[in-house]
């Protein structure tokens, strides 16, 4: 397996220019042009998905001023790129959680992904991340690889977070997801769940996060945790606001039945994205750029990532 990156790596990925596709330094300005793609799906006030909207029902705003939007997609059966972050440390061994991991995300790559979408299986445990299985549009070497994994070591989940979706965004499609699976349980990162949400945001990847199983026993939890004040509201705010962030979405479950409904419910959406695109025109000094996109009806739920 090709090691993405250890720890001692993810200093210098935090520090590179994610979010930019093509910055170039205009003459005589201390300005960035910057191609941003964005990755937004509308809800009813039902949780339905709006699928009839156009490039003028849209309106996007960086810091507040308006952006034109240049580029604009819609498309249910446009192939997917999807990555699979998947823990594997030593407590997703507990209460069947990766024996009930492993079919379900088997099942949910054999039969939910389409023959033109490509999957990508990155692992981690133990301060790394490992490229398990590349992308590809043959899902067999992947299921070969998930069959096999087993559960081992420490848990380095906002590090994960943090240095997966660079790798994400290599996929080749227009579309693109980040799938985490975990337990939630944080006990080896150099990074806050914070600090990891600020660095996935940057990168033009939804993040969906499934939390399976997170431990409700604080005396379990106790077991497992080196930073002080885990608890299970804590993982759960943690995995919504690495999808919260970046304008996917998370799920909490319990049992296979319910994994496997969470497993339909991502690749349900991501079919349901709009492809958003424009021209940002920002200085470099002012930091972290606000994005929001929003609809001629304000009463539609609107979700993309918060900026970069």
């Amino acid at each position: 397996m090709m090691e993405l990156a250890a720890l001692c790596a993810i200093g210098a990925a935090a520090g590179s220019a994610f979010a930019q596709d093509k910055p170039e330094e205009l003459r005589g300005y201390a300005v960035t042009v910057t191609s941003v793609t964005l990755a937004v799906t509308v809800q009813d006030g039902r949780g339905r998905y709006v699928n009839d909207l156009t490039r003028t029902d849209f309106t996007v705003t960086e810091n507040g001023s308006p952006r034109p939007i240049s580029r604009f997609s819609h498309d249910f059966n446009a192939p997917l790129s999807l990555t699979i972050l998947l823990d594997v440390s030593g407590s997703m061994a507990l209460q069947d959680k990766m024996a009930e991991c492993r079919p379900a995300l088997a099942r949910f790559v054999a039969d939910l992904l389409r023959p033109g979408d490509e999957a990508a299986l990155l692992i981690f445990a133990d301060g790394e991340v490992e490229v398990a299985s590349g992308y590809s549009e043959d899902k067999v070497h992947l299921l070969e690889v998930l069959a096999g994994t087993e559960a081992y070591g420490m848990t380095a989940l906002n590090d994960a977070v943090a240095v997966s979706p660079e790798y994400a965004r290599k996929g080749r499609h227009e579309k693109k997801a980040l799938l985490l699976l975990t337990d939630g349980i944080e006990n080896d990162s150099q990074y806050s769940p914070a600090q990891a949400a600020e660095i996935a945001k940057k990168v033009d990847v939804p993040i969906y996060t499934i939390g399976y199983k997170i431990p409700l026993d604080e005396q379990l939890l106790r077991k497992h945790k080196r930073a002080p004040g885990l608890t299970s509201g804590g993982i759960v705010e943690s995995l919504e606001s690495f999808s919260r962030a970046t304008g996917g979405k998370a799920f909490f479950v319990n049992t296979p039945a319910e994994l496997a409904g969470a497993l339909g419910e991502v690749r349900h959406e991501t079919g349901h994205q709009y492809i958003l695109g424009y021209t940002s025109h920002s200085v470099p000094e002012e930091g972290f750029t606000k994005i929001q996109v929003l609809t001629k009806n304000r009463k539609l739920l609107v979700r993309a990532r918060e900026g970069y």
